[in-house]
């Protein structure tokens, strides 16, 4: 009985070093096994996404007024939203702070968020002059926000759409519980959201960094219009 309980002591605890270790590799970098899963999933994305953006029509950005551009832009951000669907690859989110140069996906489910940052379907697109959601996992599926709380005023998140590209500002953020919806609504300004569970491992709370825009171009224009005409536009 002694012999049985010094073997079940040493069992248990190279099975806590085991654990304890797996935690350690998680918390510090993340799960490789999800990992390869989703880096797998984000190269067949990212040859789907090549196709789209080859095959994409985009109105051709018109030379009147920068109102008249913003509402074509509107127009084109609308279009397609309403073309893709759960699960497609819509663009690409590059955030130089957190490392991350990705294939963004339609949708926030989870099968969808498995596949790397998804925009919640219940928010808008990129220059639609709206709230833009997106959602990412910390600690698992290549883990793309694990490091979202590292995001300084000021750093830069660039979102490339077939139709343009958009780059934002980080603002701030803010610690809200995991029920907590009232982060969905929308203010009628171009707003981006991202989101993350907080703390890691946990889900009872979400960690939201807020982003405003600061500058837009439309695909085929040779400019680059900033957030802050785009939104005195939006006010004229």
């Amino acid at each position: 009985m002694h012999r049985y309980r010094r073997k079940l002591g040493t069992v248990l605890i190279f099975a806590g070093g085991a654990v304890l270790a797996w935690a350690l590799l998680v918390w510090a970098w993340q799960d490789p096994f999800t990992g390869l899963y989703t880096r797998w999933e984000q190269h067949k994305l990212a040859q789907r996404y090549d196709h789209l953006f080859t095959a994409y029509r985009a109105q051709r950005p018109s030379n009147s007024s920068l109102a008249a551009v913003r509402r074509e832009l509107r127009v084109e951000a609308r279009r397609y939203r309403q073309s893709e669907h759960r699960g497609d690859p819509i663009g690409r989110i590059r955030i130089p702070r957190m490392g991350i140069n990705m294939i963004l996906v339609n949708g926030t489910d989870h099968e969808t968020l498995k596949k790397g940052p998804g925009r919640d379907l219940r928010t808008f697109m990129p220059g639609q002059g709206e709230l833009i959601y997106i959602a990412g996992h910390r600690t698992t599926y290549l883990a793309p926000f694990s490091h979202i709380d590292s995001l300084r005023k000021d750093d830069r998140v660039t979102i490339s759409m077939p139709y343009g590209t958009f780059v934002y500002s980080v603002t701030g953020h803010r610690v809200v519980v995991a029920d907590d919806l009232s982060v969905l609504k929308t203010h009628h300004h171009e707003q981006l959201e991202l989101q993350a569970c907080h703390p890691r491992f946990f889900a009872t709370h979400r960690y939201i960094a807020y982003a405003k825009l600061v500058s837009v171009q439309m695909r085929g224009a040779s400019a680059t219009i900033s957030g802050a005409a785009i939104a005195t536009a939006a006010r004229s």
